[in-house]
């Protein structure tokens, strides 16, 4: 019996090794999968360029930019160095026109596999190919995270950001992150996504109810809380002081974006439908904006037409299935009532949140709330997956997603990507001149 618990010891000893090498050799073959889809992604659209142009002025004339990307077309714009930083300092390493995406694709496949992580360790029954093949190669953290545009680079604030509010919050704390690390990430995430995009206040209430809730703790816990979410918060922070310094309080004007806007009083089912499509597979988004161009894509890739309309259909039962799940009481998780409330709040706060915004809510809009709905609904399919038909189901999803998204990049290589034009892009790099791909928006500041 001795030998024989020796030698499945070592058996199992031998296999490990072997895993681990194949885990890593398949986290290697997804993030070339995501920098070769980003790549092909969209950079035609006037945003993404405008985006793009912030870094590629940075790096053609080294003036150190005080603004970042555009929020009504030149009338506002957000303050702070890092939008231009993150795109043009790449230049400076590889001067390529591709290299703004590796580092884009090096951060989103690093805030996601944290995540990844984080949700396996929450949920160690749910089985962990579905958890990191979802978040490596479902359709928003596919398309949004992968493209120059200063959305994509929001979810790594989101992740951040949530992860360390979980860790914070009494109800969702599993005490997998130390709370110095859990406050110090939430402090980077915020001044991180406050230079790229307004939808950084919805992160505000959230970071005041975590620091609150530490300091009813007891104070020695609040006031350490405290220091380390300004620690974490102290190097994005920086990139921040060099524009109030020159321009005040009121720089970018973004303050004129926060009024009254009673259109948005029916947005309710649209925020809470759309918070859910970030787990779930929404595929006609990112084919085009409208059906023609939907068409162009099958027209073009007809082979692409039984994987789309599969993946729709799914997408749309899963969007059910989540609003179903929510009144399921029972779980074999304790925290499941604070993880679906938590969901059902961020809503709910989004919604009041865009009461007084001047525009109306899209997706892009409530991208930093992602890991939210996505835990939630990683609690939903906790549940199912625990069956095979319906892990075998997951499987088959996850590889028409891929087939699926391989098809679209082949797509968009020729029609909407960089490699439209990539001549221009390099000699605009070549030359440090980037008037040659194009110029920036009138009445921009930077």
């Amino acid at each position: 019996m001795k030998q024989t618990g020796d030698a499945g010891r070592d058996a199992e000893g031998s296999t490990r090794p072997a895993r681990r090498r194949l885990f890593v050799a398949l986290l290697a073959a997804a993030f070339l999968f995501r920098l070769g889809y980003g790549l092909c992604g969209q950079f035609q659209d006037a945003d993404t360029k405008q985006v793009y142009l912030l870094g590629l002025k940075f790096y053609a004339t080294g003036a150190w930019p005080y603004f970042g990307p555009d929020v009504v077309w030149g009338e506002m714009q957000i303050p702070g160095a890092l939008q231009a930083l993150l795109v043009g300092l790449p230049l400076y390493a590889l001067p390529l026109a591709e290299a703004p995406y590796v580092l884009l694709g090096l951060v989103s496949f690093a805030s996601l596999c944290l995540f990844a992580w984080y949700c396996q360790r929450r949920l160690p029954s749910l089985p962990r190919w579905f958890v990191w093949g979802w978040l490596l190669t479902s359709p928003w953290t596919l398309n949004l995270s992968t493209v120059i545009y200063n959305p994509s680079y929001m979810l790594a604030g989101g992740i951040l950001f949530f992860v360390g509010a979980l860790e914070v919050f009494p109800v969702t704390r599993r005490r997998l992150l130390p709370p110095r690390l859990a406050n110090a990430s939430m402090g980077f995430a915020l001044f991180w996504s406050m230079q790229l995009h307004l939808s950084w206040v919805v992160l505000a209430p959230y970071a005041l109810a975590a620091l609150a809730l530490q300091f009813r703790e007891g104070a020695r816990r609040g006031l350490a809380a405290l220091a380390w979410f300004a620690a974490g918060a102290a190097p994005a922070a920086a990139l921040l002081v060099p524009t109030y310094l020159k321009y005040g309080p009121g720089a970018g004007a973004t303050a004129g974006s926060v009024r009254f806007n009673p259109e948005n009083l029916s947005a309710l089912w649209g925020i809470l439908t759309r918070t859910l499509s970030f787990a779930s597979f929404e595929v006609p988004r990112f084919m085009g904006a409208h059906t023609e161009a939907r068409l162009d894509v099958i027209r073009e890739q007809p082979w692409l037409a039984p994987f789309a309309l599969f993946l729709v259909a799914v997408g749309v039962a899963q969007v059910a299935a989540l609003l179903a799940s929510w009144f399921v009481r029972r779980h074999t998780q304790s925290d499941w009532r604070a993880v679906k409330y938590l969901a059902l709040f961020n809503v709910v706060l989004l919604y009041a949140s865009f009461l007084f915004s001047i525009k109306p809510p899209q997706s892009n809009h409530l991208y930093v709330t992602l890991p939210l709905p996505v835990l939630y609904a990683f609690y939903c399919w906790d549940r199912l997956l625990a069956r095979r038909r319906w892990r075998g189901l997951a499987a088959a999803v996850l590889a028409c997603g891929v087939v699926f998204h391989a098809g679209l990049a082949a797509y968009n290589f020729s029609h909407v990507s960089l490699y439209v034009d990539r001549r221009a892009v390099q000699a605009a790099i070549d030359e440090r001149n980037y008037h040659i791909l194009g110029g920036r928006r009138p009445g921009s500041r930077y």
